[in-house]
């Protein structure tokens, strides 16, 4: 069998680093041609020299020259900058995108891996988030499959396989974050080291921050209207506190199917990867006798307001979508870096989309331009 090749962007994020682990168990499946990462040269370095790599990318300029240095007794081509890493996409060696990036910054590399006809493998939600309406028809167009990596997208896609007959509605899941059980009075004062203490899930700092205010289930829900082809309306999301039915899908008979299993990654990964094919893990084994009950309730829409702003972005349309997750990503990195309360994640979101100018049909250069804007605006009112 023909090996396919990846590049794998992010790759010492939590899940590039799952994605390896997919890679080393299926030596015989898979090679890597590029690897790219942020900030971690060290680690990204060392992946390099694992995998035998033809070249790596560090985004963060800065980098260059230590992780040069790192791979100067190899053949390993390096470069640096958010440019080389869109441009890696297009590497005509590589037969398979896995997008890991965080945030806006993975967009343009799923644009541009889609125009060059590369399988992409999404674990970069913002993509759909912010130019889904753009992403979906190009991929139509050139033919190029994008294969969901998040759990609750995988586990939708998995219940559709197969089906023929349309659906009443999406369900997905939610294990209500850091702070499911605190009262709302108590978000006020939460502090960032308890906000990533995730009662499940093992993921990255933004994320888990994502998953405490719900803006991450939010915007699960646009990139499943965008993945799936369904209306606002016709998707649901339901707290699920033990997080092992990962999404399920309704039919107009009233059947429900459920993917299930524990919380994860290493699944959701190899199937986008193997596709229609599945992986052989024989470690993974899911017991119900010790899961004896499952346990769902209603989101608390006044406590998680972040879910609603999503639903409101998608409705609108246009560039609503860009401008929350613009507005988002520095009011985490303020948070986390305890230079803003954790309730003013929401209300930094709030204004911008209050303030932001709004493009009904934007272009990449208009989502460039209300990501800017929209950053611009949260620091304006963070003070940053």
């Amino acid at each position: 069998m023909k090996r396919e090749k990846l590049a794998i962007l992010g790759s010492t994020g939590s899940i590039g680093v799952q994605t390896l682990d997919i890679v080393r168990e299926n030596p015989d499946r898979f090679e890597i041609i590029t690897l790219t990462a942020n900030r971690n040269w060290e680690q990204l370095a060392h992946q390099a020299i694992e995998f035998d790599v033809d070249s790596v990318v560090i985004a963060d300029e800065q980098f260059y020259t230590p992780l040069k240095e790192a791979l100067a007794h190899t053949d390993i081509k390096v470069f640096a900058g958010e440019h080389s890493v869109e441009e890696s996409v297009c590497n005509s060696q590589v037969d398979t995108v896995v997008n890991a990036l965080v945030g806006y910054a993975g967009m343009i590399p799923t644009v541009r891996a889609i125009e060059y006809g590369k399988k992409v493998a999404l674990a970069n939600k913002e993509s759909l988030v912010v130019a889904g309406e753009m992403i979906m028809p190009l991929a139509i167009e050139r033919k190029t499959p994008i294969l969901p990596i998040d759990s609750e997208h995988s586990a939708i896609f998995q219940c559709l396989m197969g089906e023929q007959s349309p659906l009443r509605r999406l369900i997905i899941t939610c294990s209500g974050g850091a702070f499911r059980d605190f009262p709302r009075e108590a978000l006020d004062s939460v502090t960032p080291e308890q906000a990533l203490k995730h009662p499940l899930w093992s993921m990255g700092a933004k994320i888990t921050i994502d998953s405490a205010t719900l803006v991450n289930k939010g915007f699960e829900v646009i990139e499943a209207h965008h993945l799936f082809g369904v209306g606002a309306d016709q998707i649901s999301v339901i707290l699920h506190p033990e997080a092992i039915i990962h999404s399920m899908v309704e039919f107009e008979d009233g059947a429900l199917k459920a993917q299930l299993g524990t919380p994860d990654m290493h699944m959701p990964i190899s199937l986008a990867l193997m596709f229609p094919e599945r992986a052989v893990r024989p470690t993974e084994r899911f017991n119900f006798t010790d899961h004896p009950t499952l346990t769902f309730r209603e989101v608390d829409r006044v406590k998680y307001p972040a879910l609603d702003i999503a639903y409101d972005c998608l409705r609108r349309k246009g560039t609503a979508a860009c401008t929350m997750n613009g507005a988002n990503e520095v009011a985490v990195a303020a948070f986390l870096n305890h230079k803003c309360a954790y309730n003013d994640i929401v209300r930094a979101i709030e204004f911008a989309l209050e303030k932001a100018t709004f493009v009904a049909k934007p272009t990449l250069e208009d989502y460039a331009k209300s990501n800017e804007e929209s950053r611009v605006l949260a620091q304006e009112f963070l003070k940053l």
